[in-house]
């Protein structure tokens, strides 16, 4: 006879399997258009694209009441299964039809099948950034400032400190500070022993403010008007007492009235007010406590504003011939259509093949790019080693603050479906790199981040004890948890 537990357990587990059941074919079927579109995007198919597919038509469901009946019965709650969408399906499956003398319709998968998903998302993070440190599993990529063109051991002492990947950015400096960048990574490598890849970000259509009035004092304030001019220096008047040139006349000439602008990260949000030719008026609605500094090489951000601009400018043009020279990997600004990739890759058919394909790196920092981002993940399979940087100031300042924690981690839970590995960029243990004290915050958010692939820190006086503290930070954070799956190790604080 079968005890009260044993009866709690097979009430309702015929029903839940059968619900299982049609959940499985209702997702195999949802998926089967998505496969085709992405393996006619591909160079080649992949299991991944498969899963892909199979885990965007499995988030289309509400499964919050099905994980919970799951539970119950100390079944998988599905919850952990962006790598394996059908593995864990069958295998709940077949666990749901032993509670209840079943057979099951779908085969079981053996652990190799099972976790073929984190292997392969394992051998593409090694691809691009190189074996993993052996205290964690995510790597740490540094922005290179100006100096380290001129200071080899200023980047070797980054490397010491545990540096795993460079990144050199292309928006400032010149073709001659990369080379030597690049150089002093590749000494800084051999002398620790191991490979740091480097990464060279092409600065893309960033829109920045160039020329400002006035130009060294003064706090801008809600309330206050700012005149954006497209061409020529900026102009003040009692109608706008602050002005700003932008790097970018098309910002200004397709602004249109009602328009948001958000500058330097959102640290001032403005509405457009009025425009006329070759300048716009906007009203500040938002700044940080105190007022907000408008100062020149700020960037900008246009939420509402359809630019229509190619990710792949003139400058950039004639900047990949060093970074197909010197990088590892290529870091596009700015991508959001499949397109844009097709774009990229007849600008480098010009420099021939490599002994090393280059590894390409989509930095996601607009909504088209999120949207689109799946059939990005596929036009650049079998392409290059490809790699999403998640990039949180310029994406936040698009989507709004309120989303963006969200934002990323579904861009996380998607890129580990595909097996694609990601950057968690953007203000990492910013206090800590600028002024050498890290804030309770950020140091949550950079504990947050050891669910990428990679972390990036951006430069500053203190970057290196940013570096080292970061080191020690994933390395411990390495042993709680991987992905979304707590790992438990035994506890010690009591």
């Amino acid at each position: 006879m079968n005890s009260p537990q044993q009866a709690l357990a097979f009430e309702g587990a015929d029903a839940l399997m059968d619900e299982l059941v049609a959940l499985r074919i209702a997702v195999a079927e949802a998926a089967e258009p998505l496969i085709h579109a992405y393996e006619n995007a591909a160079a080649t198919s992949d299991p991944m694209l498969v899963n892909l597919a199979h885990y965007l038509a499995l988030r289309h469901h509400d499964l919050r009441p099905l994980q919970r009946r799951l539970m119950q019965r100390g079944l998988s709650s599905l919850g952990r299964l962006e790598s394996r969408v059908m593995p864990t399906l069958d295998a709940t499956i077949a666990a749901l039809a032993a509670l209840t003398g079943r057979p099951s319709p779908f085969p079981v998968p053996d652990e190799t099948a099972f976790f073929a998903g984190e292997q392969a998302l394992a051998h593409a993070a090694e691809e691009l950034f190189g074996p993993a440190p052996a205290n964690r599993p995510c790597r740490i990529m540094v922005t290179l400032p100006s100096e380290a063109a001129q200071d080899a051991a200023f980047v070797h002492d980054l490397a010491r400190r545990g540096m795993d990947v460079a990144r050199i950015n292309c928006a400032h400096d010149d073709a001659a500070a990369w080379t030597a960048m690049a150089a002093h990574v590749r000494e800084a490598g051999a002398a620790v022993g191991r490979r740091i890849p480097v990464l060279m970000d092409i600065a893309g259509p960033k829109i920045r403010t160039e020329a400002v009035k006035p130009a060294k004092h003064g706090r801008v304030q809600a309330g206050d008007a700012i005149r954006l001019v497209a061409n020529g220096e900026p102009r003040i008047d009692e109608t706008a007492t602050f002005s700003a040139a932008v790097s970018l006349p098309e910002m200004v000439t397709r602004l249109a009235v009602g328009d948001r602008v958000r500058y330097d990260d959102g640290k001032l949000e403005a509405v457009v007010e009025s425009v006329a030719e070759g300048e716009a008026v906007i009203r500040v609605t938002l700044t940080k406590s105190g007022g907000t500094r408008l100062k020149s090489e700020k960037g900008v951000n246009l939420p509402d504003t359809a630019l229509g601009l190619s990710p792949l400018t003139t400058k950039d043009e004639a900047d990949l011939a060093t970074v197909f020279s010197h990088a590892d990997m290529l870091g596009y600004s700015f991508v959001s259509r499949p397109e844009d990739l097709d774009l990229l890759d007849a600008a480098l058919a010009r420099f021939g093949d490599r002994i090393r394909p280059i590894g390409l790196v989509a930095k996601i920092e607009r909504p088209d790019a999120v949207k689109n981002l799946p059939g990005l993940i596929a036009r650049a399979h079998g392409r290059w080693p490809f790699s999403v940087m998640i990039a949180r100031g310029d994406l936040a300042a698009e989507i709004g603050f309120e989303r963006m924690a969200e934002m990323q981690e579904e861009l996380l839970w998607l890129c580990e479906a595909a097996a694609v590995p990601a950057i968690w960029a953007t203000q990492v243990l910013e206090d800590l790199v600028k002024d050498g004290v890290p804030s309770r915050g950020e140091m949550t958010d950079a504990a947050m981040s050891a669910r990428a692939e990679c972390v990036m820190l951006n430069k500053g006086p203190a970057v290196g004890q940013a570096v080292e503290l970061l080191d020690h930070l994933l390395g411990r954070m390495a042993g709680h948890m991987t992905k979304k799956t707590p790992t438990l190790r035994a506890l010690k604080s009591w």
